[in-house]
Parts: C-alpha cells; structure tokens; sequence
C-alpha cells in the first residue's frame, strides 16, 4: 500500500496542504523523513514553477527536478522560456504565464504537469517515506494535468477537498495508465457541465512551451499601473521566448473523446495509482461515496470548520455570529460511530493538533490525525520567514485572531483570514489594492450570450465581473486569494512602480500547540512536531533510502 510508511503501517500523523507553497516540498520531505505523511498542496504550482526560474532558482532544485522530467525537450523548453540566471531584478514584474482553459487550454495543462512533478520529485528526493498532494476540487481545470504530474514523480496519495472527489479514484487510475480522461467542468449560472478531455499521452508528445503575445505584460483585468505595453529590455534579453505552434483544431476537438495518443514506450508499466483520501466534513458525505466501489476512497479526512484554509459552511441556512463570523451547529459535527461503521480508514482534522487529542481520535476509531497550522510555523515551512516570526511571536502573546470570513473566498467557502498588519486582513490594504485577475486559478467558465466559454471571478475588477454577467452583492468582500497566498511565500506579482502584490494569511482557530512547541517563541522543526504529537523519537532521515 503507498500510503505505509516505512515500518508498513498508516501514518498517524498527515500534514496538511496548505496555502500556495507553505506546504512545499522541503515541509513535506521533512515530515515524510519523520516517518509520517508529508503533503505538498497542488495548488498554483505551475506559478511557483515559473516565479522560481524567475528568481533565478537558487539552489538549483527546481532545475534539478526539471532534469529528471522523462520528456526532456518539455523541461529544457521551460527553462528557456522562464529562467533568468541571477533572477530578475527587484521590482520587476514576473512573466505572465497562460492560463487554464476548457478550451486551448494545452500550454497551461503542461505548465501544470511540470510544476506538479517538480514539486512531488524534490519532496520524495532522498528517502523511501511516502509523499502526499492536496488538490481543490473546485479547481477543476487543473485536477487532471496536476494528477498526472504528480503521477509521474511517484506521489503516494493524493487528497481532495471542497467539493465532492466521487471521480478521483477512477481519475486516478486511468491517469496512471496513461489513458485519456474526462473531467465534467461545472458552469456557473448553468445546469449543464463542459466535458473537458485531457490526454497524458498527447501532452507528452509536444515539444515546447508556447510565448503569450509580445507586448502588454500586465497580466489582465484592465491595465496594470505601468504598464508601458512592452517586456522589459532585461526580460528580453536574458529570457528566451519559445514560439510552438497549437495543436490543430480539427484534430483535437473540444467537447468529444478523442483517441489516445501512442504512449511513450518508456512510461509503459512504470506508472502505479497513488492512494486517494477524500477531505470531508460529515460521515454523510462519506457514507454516499463509499456506497459504490468506483466512487470509494481509499480513506477519508473528516475535517472540521476550525481548520484553517477553506472549510465547509454550516448545514442549514447561514447565520452569523457578532462578529461576522458562520455559526456552527450540532449538525456540523461529525458522528465518529458512524464514520467507523464506514470500515474505511479515516483521520480527523481541524485543532487536532495535541498528544491527548491524537490519542483520543485514535480511540474513536481513527487512524490518526491531519494536523496543519503547527506545521505552517515550523522552520521547513514555505511561510516569509519574518511572517512566520511575527505570527509565532503574537499568537504566544494572545494578539493573533483568525477569522472565519464567510465572503473572502470567490469559491464561496468560508475561509480563515489571520489578521496581521501588512496584508489583506486589514480594510485599509485592501482598499489601496486594485482588483485584478492575472493567475485564474479560481475563476469559473459560464455561457456567454453567444454561446461561447467564458470566465470570470468574484475576486476580479468589479466593471469586469457586472460585465460578465456577475452580480454586484456577490464580488463584495472577495479577495483575491491566488495573488494573495503567492505573496505570503514572497512569489507575488511586483509592480516596479510599487504597491506589490499583498500577502493574506490563513492557519486554523486553534494555535495552542505553541505553548509546548514554541513557548518563548522561538523556531521549531517539523520533526519536533511529529516527535511531541507521536511521542516517538523523529529521527530526520530515518526513513532514507537511496536517492533519486
């Protein structure tokens, strides 16, 4: 089973994916070396890919993975078209990159396999312990291309949440054999759903990485502040575009099954399917996907509303408290007799994150625990190192409050916001922060009134949105999490004139596990967290094996 540790049993502990880049590669490889399960989230990770090179990607990791892409033409076409040796300068803009698309969307599903395989290949670097990747389903475009990528690095297991994962087990298998998929792509405002094809084998056979088109760089959603409507001279002289031309239309229609592509020789037999846990918040939801076998996770995450990220909202109609904030009920707990009788392995999350309440999940019934935010503060997290110090320091201090904000999120998922000074927690931030929409990670397709696709966002510029066909109420207060958690890892769009891309936070209600693991606010590593939850001894690299 992929999902064992070393020792061949369940992990007791799976840290959480979170954020854009907090849960990265180094996070996870830690934890795994600590014999538990460690998880990067799948999130925005063509962008991290990219932003990386642009950086110039010290260290050369990212460049190490990317040599280890079994389709080395596809690699050595990314390097050319967004490494900057040295990186860029201060200031300047990163490169805009395509977005994911139902249609023509080929570049942007390659940019996401890649930056999906270096991600699971730099954590799984070094040792035998098995690595997870978290993914949204209500990012659906980029489910499939992301799978796959991971796929071919050999991740272990994959969890699913906001939304219902009943395709992944299925997805999962026929991606591991190479096989073309089909992903029902909801339309906001519609009944009917775009199926949406992705071929592995196809993608595999391309050569190269498209260029967007010479000229305005601003990335969308109405002109960014100066823009000058040309790449910078230092862009276009040490950063090469690649110019490949689409696949044809009339060979690759978009809404039928197309034929598969011969699949690469190499990849015949290697591939296995990863382990599939569906994050769920009641025994109900679980119950209706273990009720048919090609819907039936390998495991389930019951996870609860105080879990930081995005959770779901209470059953019944919304209320909210005085502060603004969703009310849960009883109704909003889970029955863990219930989700036993399921006789599939589970785990709980959401402040879950102590030794006594490890020890009593485990005697309801559960494997272990998803434990999250005590590993977002820890050293190996991809949190700005003064950020990480500032919100250890004031959590210690009784001054950090998170806030279950019912409308921040365009997905319409109630989504925690800690409220630090500087990012878009604070009104004032994110009043002086013009709205745009260049990433797209969490836009929606509708019908447009001709018939066509087209895409919009709560969180984008207001005119835009109305525009689109968006109602006005449903853009206020949203807030543009895609730029936003790109910043928190210090990867957020610059603007050479200022007023760069603002950071917003998220971690879990719960923070009381740094009275024992920080208690004079000093740093800490993810193997203390695993050594104090577990009570075992977490011996960095017991689990290693030969490297990749």
């Amino acid at each position: 089973m992929p999902l064992a540790t070393t020792s061949g049993e369940l992990p007791e502990i799976i840290q959480g994916g979170m954020g854009v880049g907090v849960s990265g590669w180094r996070l996870a490889r830690a934890v795994s070396r600590s014999g538990q399960l460690g998880v990067v989230s799948g999130t925005a990770l063509d962008a991290l890919l990219t932003r990386r090179l642009q950086m110039g990607d010290p260290g050369g990791d990212v460049r190490r993975a990317l040599a280890a892409f079994p389709v080395p033409e596809l690699a050595a076409a990314v390097l050319d078209r967004f490494y900057v040796e040295g990186g860029v300068d201060a200031g300047e803009r990163f490169r805009a990159q395509p977005m994911l698309r139902v249609e023509r969307g080929d570049t942007a599903e390659l940019l996401t396999v890649l930056g999906n395989f270096v991600e699971v290949w730099l954590a799984k670097e070094g040792h035998e312990g098995p690595v997870g990747i978290n993914y949204l389903e209500k990012i659906q475009l980029a489910l499939a291309p992301g799978l796959f990528g991971a796929i071919l690095a050999g991740v272990d297991c994959v969890l699913v949440g906001a939304g219902v994962p009943g395709h992944l087990p299925e997805l999962a298998r026929r991606l591991a054999r190479m096989e073309p998929v089909s992903v029902r792509v909801r339309l906001d405002g519609a009944e009917e759903d775009y199926v949406h094809h992705f071929d592995p084998a196809t993608l595999l056979v391309r050569t190269g990485i498209g260029a967007e088109p010479q000229g305005c760089r601003c990335g969308g959603g109405g002109g960014g502040a100066g823009c000058e409507g040309k790449a910078s001279a230092k862009a276009e002289r040490r950063v090469q575009a690649v110019r490949i031309q689409s696949f044809d239309p009339a060979v690759r229609p978009s809404a039928a099954p197309e034929p598969p592509a011969a699949a690469p020789t190499e990849f015949a037999g290697r591939l296995r399917r990863p382990q599939v846990l569906a994050i769920v918040s009641l025994p109900l939801l679980a119950s209706y996907l273990a009720r048919d076998e090609a819907t039936t996770p390998d495991g389930f995450v019951i996870e609860t509303h105080g879990a930081g990220g995005h959770s779901a909202p209470p059953r019944g109609a919304l209320r909210l408290d005085a502060e603004g904030e969703p009310v849960y009920g009883p109704r909003d707990h889970p029955d863990l007799a219930k989700m036993a009788q399921i006789g599939i392995p589970f785990w709980l999350a959401g402040g879950a994150a102590h030794p006594e309440r490890l020890a009593a999940a485990k005697a309801l019934g559960a494997v272990g625990v998803q434990v999250g935010s005590a590993f977002a503060l820890c050293e190996e997290s991809g949190l700005q190192p003064a950020l990480r110090r500032t919100l250890r320091a004031r959590a210690r201090a009784g001054e950090l409050r998170v806030r279950n904000d019912p409308l921040a999120s365009p997905t319409e998922f109630p989504f925690k916001v800690a409220e630090v000074e500087g990012t878009l927690s604070e009104p004032g931030v994110r009043a002086t922060r013009r709205r745009v929409c260049d990433l797209g990670y969490l836009r929606v397709p509708y019908r447009t009134a001709s018939g066509t696709i087209g895409y919009r966002c709560s969180a984008e510029p207001e005119a835009a949105y109305r525009r689109k066909g968006g109602a006005a109420a449903d853009a206020e207060g949203r807030l543009c999490l895609c730029n936003g958690l790109l910043a928190t890892v210090g990867l957020g769009q610059r603007n050479p004139r200022g007023h760069d891309e603002p950071p917003v936070v998220t971690l879990g209600q719960d923070l009381d596990f740094l009275a024992d693991l920080s208690p004079d606010g000093e740093p800490y590593r993810a193997a203390e967290v695993v050594e104090w939850l577990t009570g075992k001894r977490a011996v960095e690299g017991a689990c290693a094996g030969a490297a990749r």
